[in-house]
């Protein structure tokens, strides 16, 4: 391969890698900016050094032909193992909090690329690009659409109470009005001037009819909870 094409390519599988892992750097998710740079890049290393394996093949079957019954190059061997490991990569940005499942989408994209790196390695530029813009529409442009078209929203809210029977129980009538479901919940207890306080993050899926200020005031007028508030 000329220096220039490995150049180029390195170049795009940044600027692919930047930009699809700028996204999930600006939501936060444990693999952002670099991790998806790294990926793309690393993924277009193996196709590169697929290319070149290939082209060594040749030259030396046409010095040596005799060596064409023993020289074997299977372009799509070293591809097929990045797809494979960077599925394991991938799981490990899927979390599982008590019945709450994180990190499916950035799963997901690690994947998609890894495998939009090798097509740069190989040099289908054109294939890359419009893969690329494919990415990042589904990542930006339909998240904004399913936030807007969804049955629902997750949420997260926190509550402190001293009487955890008629607290929950209470908070429980209120969801059950308002057909909100619960997804998952952590509970802590931590004691403040002798008394026992209790706290729990619920995971919830709010509809969209809800209003959530006003499904604020109705818990905080219970009166059975110390603080209140959505995180």
């Amino acid at each position: 391969m000329e220096w220039t094409d490995i150049v180029i390519r390195l170049l795009l599988a940044f600027i692919i890698g930047g930009v699809i892992g700028q996204d999930r750097e600006n939501n936060r998710r444990p693999a952002g900016l670099r991790t998806h740079m790294l990926v793309c890049v690393g993924a277009t290393v193996t196709s590169m050094v697929q290319l070149c394996t290939m082209e060594y093949a040749i030259n030396l079957i046409s010095t040596n032909p005799e060596l064409s019954q023993v020289l074997k190059v299977d372009l799509c061997r070293l591809g097929a193992q990045v797809i494979t490991g960077v599925g394991f990569l991938g799981a490990g940005t899927i979390i599982h909090e008590k019945g709450l499942v994180k990190g499916l989408t950035t799963a997901a994209s690690i994947w998609a690329v890894a495998c939009i790196g090798l097509g740069v390695g190989m040099g289908f530029y054109f294939l890359s690009i419009v893969s690329t813009i494919a990415v990042y529409f589904v990542l930006v442009f339909f998240k904004k659409a399913e936030n807007k078209y969804a049955d629902g929203k997750k949420m997260k809210i926190y509550l402190e109470y001293e009487d955890k029977y008629e607290a929950t129980k209470v908070f429980y009538e209120i969801l059950k009005e308002e057909n909100i479901k619960i997804c998952g919940m952590e509970c802590s207890v931590k004691e403040e001037s002798n008394k026992k306080i209790e706290s729990c993050t619920y995971y919830m899926m709010i509809p969209i009819s809800v209003d959530i200020l006003e499904l604020l005031d109705n818990i905080i007028l219970t009166q059975k909870f110390i603080q209140v508030k959505f995180i």
